[in-house]
């Protein structure tokens, strides 16, 4: 019988565009030459999306594909003819998506692809985000936190790093925008860029209230149905909060797409220092977030 690797990699080697991903990354990928050969591309993505999906570092990575007859199978190595690629090679192969900003075009890409499919971006959007914590301490070789990571206060509590703030389709549940900032910046800032500007409708928390400013800066169209806040001259405002209770059925929908990057892709804390290194682990973390919500529909397509 498979197991839960087995089935999820098989839905994953299927339903991944790995062609259309492949042509994104091809222009700046080492070619043939003196010296010696670059390991396959696509082999190359395939193993820096088993290190998203179970949270590898690259040497762990190696590790774990030394170990797994499952992960060599899905990234297509046989050990009696060829080594595993190293965790140096894996690094290698993430600067470069680093050095072009790669990530951003592998998002963009699934996004059409998923289009494509049927999966068409609606006339409602979900903005929200969320934090991406760092580490606060200073012992470390530079004896400083990260200066690109900054502490902001959420409820009664102090947190310190990144947020990822997304914009997220009402009727699909998938995201279609993304910006990384620190976490310092305020949530509404990024809002005009969280959306694709023919919204009829707009839904986020009481972070985003009477914020019809920048939301009509971006899509004129759209109406604000963002929860406003429901405490006025310190009594509550029930008709407000039952507004409020009804925008959040549907808004509830944004949460899908950070469970999943942040429960199952392992993504609540950075692993790199520096905000665009975490960039770009965001932006493929949200594609794959998207190709594995959608895996129903794709599967279906792919498995007449």
């Amino acid at each position: 019988m498979p197991t839960d690797l087995n089935v999820f990699l098989a839905t994953m080697n299927e339903i991944v565009p790995w062609a259309a991903l492949c042509e994104v990354i091809e222009p700046h990928y080492p070619k043939p030459g003196n010296g010696r050969p670059p390991v396959g591309l696509e082999r190359m993505l395939r193993m820096y999306f088993v290190q998203h999906w179970f949270n590898l570092a690259d040497e762990a990575c190696e590790e774990a594909l030394l170990d797994s007859t499952a992960l060599r199978r899905f990234v297509g190595i046989d050990l009696g003819r060829e080594r595993v690629p190293d965790g140096t090679t894996l690094l290698k192969f993430r600067r470069l998506l680093e050095k072009h900003k790669l990530g951003e075009q592998l998002f963009a890409t699934v996004g059409r692809v998923l289009q494509a499919r049927g999966l068409k971006v609606g006339t409602g959007t979900i903005v929200d985000a969320t934090i991406i914590g760092a580490p606060s301490s200073t012992k470390n070789a530079d004896k400083a936190r990260d200066p690109d990571m900054h502490q902001t206060r959420k409820g009664q509590q102090w947190y310190f790093g990144m947020k990822m703030h997304i914009g997220v389709d009402t009727r699909t549940g998938l995201a279609h925008r993304a910006v990384v900032t620190a976490a310092n910046v305020h949530d509404k800032h990024p809002l005009p860029d969280l959306l694709h500007g023919s919204e009829q409708r707009v839904y986020g928390d009481s972070a985003y209230a009477s914020q019809k400013a920048l939301i009509e800066a971006k899509a004129p169209k759209a109406r604000d149905f963002t929860n406003q806040r429901v405490r006025k001259g310190g009594e509550i405002d029930e008709v407000e909060r039952a507004k409020n209770r009804s925008k959040s059925r549907v808004r509830a929908r944004v949460e899908h797409v950070f469970a999943v990057v942040k429960r199952l892709w392992g993504f609540n804390k950075v692993r790199y220092r520096g905000l665009a290194k975490n960039a770009t682990r965001s932006f493929v973390a949200l594609g794959l977030a998207n190709l594995y919500l959608a895996r129903r529909v794709l599967w279906a397509s792919v498995r007449p």
